[in-house]
């Protein structure tokens, strides 16, 4: 685990509060589990899968009714982003600004992170 205790792993919007807590509510799910995984032109893409049940091994964070597991492997690469939910013209969704985060592609949906023991070492100096 990649916590310091006292700060929250990721951070969540009010908006994103608001949203999570609606899909959460509709279809009985207990969470939106968040993870990342390799694909994309950069790399890595973010996942979002609903959860009927927390796994032992998740870092969850709860805010304003909104519940967030952060599956073990991705737990690293998330740590200080901040969840938002975003509306436009042309789109609608979750928006991730997460400060590991060393490239992504023109899209957005693609991401590249700094190297894992950097990543290591950024979270024992707190």
């Amino acid at each position: 685990m990649f916590s310091i205790p006292g700060k929250q792993a990721v951070t969540i919007t009010s908006k994103a509060a608001a949203q999570i807590s609606k899909l959460m509510s509709k279809e009985g799910h207990a969470g939106l589990r968040i993870g990342v995984k390799k694909g994309g032109c950069a790399g890595m893409e973010y996942t979002m899968d609903y959860v009927d049940q927390t796994d032992p091994n998740d870092e969850v964070v709860e805010q304003d009714g909104a519940r967030i597991m952060i599956a073990p492997m991705a737990q690293m690469f998330l740590f200080g982003t901040e969840i938002d939910y975003e509306v436009s013209l042309l789109e609608a969704g979750f928006k991730f600004k997460n400060p590991n985060v060393t490239e992504a592609c023109g899209c957005g949906e693609s991401i590249k992170f700094a190297d894992v023991d950097e990543l290591a070492a950024q979270q024992t100096k707190g």
